[in-house]
């Protein structure tokens, strides 16, 4: 019995050194530590990296390129967030306000299950676009965790403001403004 303890000692230990290795060739490896935020905040003029996903709110795929010509509010959200249950209403009163001058907003629904971000867009009444990150990986090129997320991207596709944490009304609205000028 004493000998099976060990042994299961040791495969745990052994299991636990495996995953910090991959842990540290992960970190070690990455493109673009910390993704477009982190270049942003760096000063660089950062372009919007471009995907394509599933749509939430309607059957097909959008992509980012798509939009195009049109300052885009980028919000990246799950339906777990606190703070973007909170924000949710900001969002859906700017884009109500900003969609006749070129403005457009794209959510991100990302590390959620998908029945549960469609009940979050209809409890909260949310009519603009929205699509589903499924395992992370938009989010990942963006930032990553923690949530909420907003990026403010201009016409010419590359971002103009950065907004972490839970968005101000105030500050959505200025980065939105600085957009379009």
């Amino acid at each position: 019995m004493r000998r099976l303890k060990l042994v299961g000692q040791g495969a745990a230990i052994g299991l636990v050194a495996a995953l910090l290795g991959l842990l540290v060739w992960k970190v070690a490896n990455q493109d673009d530590p910390g993704g477009v935020a982190a270049s942003f905040q760096r000063g660089e003029r950062t372009p919007a990296r471009g995907f394509t996903l599933d749509r939430l709110d309607a059957p097909g795929e959008l992509s980012l390129a798509s939009l195009r010509g049109k300052v885009v509010v980028l919000n990246f959200w799950a339906a777990w967030c606190e703070p973007c249950k909170r924000e949710v209403p900001l969002f859906q009163a700017a884009f109500e306000r900003y969609r006749g001058q070129g403005v457009t907003f794209l959510g991100v629904d990302t590390n959620d299950y998908s029945g549960n971000a469609k009940r979050f867009l209809e409890r909260y009444g949310v009519t603009y676009p929205n699509v589903r990150d499924r395992d992370g990986a938009v989010l990942r090129r963006y930032g990553g965790l923690p949530l909420p997320r907003t990026f403010v991207i201009d016409r010419s596709g590359y971002v103009n403001g950065y907004i972490f944490g839970e968005v101000r009304e105030d500050a959505l609205h200025r980065a939105i403004e600085e957009a379009l000028t």
